[in-house]
């Protein structure tokens, strides 16, 4: 493993689960829990005739950055895809249990300063959803989680950090929208059905996955930035997302609560809407809803730099 100084600047994109979650809080303070040589591994998969793997594909732990102490979640997209099954649900599930129970103890202890205290849950994503070895077992995981993200409300930010190979796709599309903040880089993908199983199902002439340009500006993390469906926009390297996550712990709750786009009758009302504008746009591709949103040479904006797209680049005013 390399150094914490040295992991920084990797890429996001091609760094491992572990990698990332130590890199994304401050130097020397992770500490996995359940690592693999406690052999948390899947009871199912072996009865499949299925290679395990130690942490069943998820890295769970907790870190610090400043005074708070910050649960990370991240995926392993190199074991199944990143899928969701028992053992890795609650993993995620108990992690985000316990930054709740944590959050009580520090109001109880700290009563004049907790603010300044208060933890957070992070949670890298690289996932195409429920593992289907498990599927009873992955679904109700996710249900799990969401249940546990409408608990951590109003009192544990909640930060979904999206920016590995796999993307998050699957009910964890579902699972990310519900989160208080995301944040993505170019590389990052985000949405229900991935690329691959649209084209499996629908045909070639509905999406084809191989088309990469298609892919990555219809799910893609600029295409998330102009539609809203991202807060922040970052750099591909660990430190990028670990600056951005250091300041949205920063913000008070009640900021972090305005970063949400699900959550109450309003953001509802906002969702509906961005429907009835694709639906008046009727876009033949994402770029049509760019320019939309202002982006009067949609095309311009595939080519630009990080900061040159950033200068440029109109969104939707709905979310951030």
């Amino acid at each position: 493993m390399q150094k914490w100084g040295e992991l920084q600047n990797n890429s996001f994109l091609e760094s491992t689960a572990r990698e990332r979650a130590i890199g994304l809080v401050d130097e020397g303070t992770f500490v996995e829990l359940l690592n693999p040589k406690d052999k948390m591994s899947s009871p199912h998969l072996p009865v499949l005739g299925e290679a395990i793997s130690f942490d069943d594909g998820v890295v769970v732990g907790i870190g610090k950055i400043g005074k708070r102490p910050i649960f990370v979640i991240s995926q392993e997209g190199r074991f199944i895809g990143g899928s969701v099954g028992e053992v890795c649900g609650a993993k995620m599930v108990y992690t985000i249990k316990l930054a709740i129970r944590t959050y009580e103890q520090i109001k109880e202890k700290y009563p004049d300063s907790w603010e300044e205290r208060r933890p957070a849950v992070v949670i890298s994503f690289e996932t195409g959803g429920v593992r289907l070895h498990e599927s009873n077992a992955g679904l109700l995981a996710h249900a799990e989680v969401m249940d546990q993200i409408q608990d951590a409300r109003k009192k544990v930010p909640i930060i979904s950090v999206i920016g590995s190979k796999v993307g998050c796709f699957g009910g964890m599309g579902f699972v990310g929208a519900a989160t208080d903040v995301i944040i993505m880089s170019e590389d990052g993908r985000l949405g229900l059905t991935g690329p691959e199983v649209i084209e499996q199902e629908m045909g070639k002439d509905e999406f084809d996955s191989s088309n990469r340009a298609l892919v990555f500006r219809t799910t893609g993390g600029r295409h998330k930035y102009i539609m809203g469906d991202c807060n922040y926009l970052v750099r591909e390297t660990i430190q990028a997302f670990r600056e951005k996550v250091s300041e949205v712990v920063e913000l008070p709750m009640e900021e972090i609560e305005q970063l949400r786009r699900i959550g109450s009758s309003e953001l509802v009302e906002n969702q509906v809407r961005l429907v009835n504008e694709a639906l008046s746009v009727d876009p033949a591709d994402s770029m049509d809803m760019w320019k939309y949103f202002g982006n009067e040479q949609p095309e311009v904006l595939l080519g630009l730099t990080y900061d040159e797209f950033m200068k440029t680049a109109k969104r939707r005013n709905a979310v951030s």
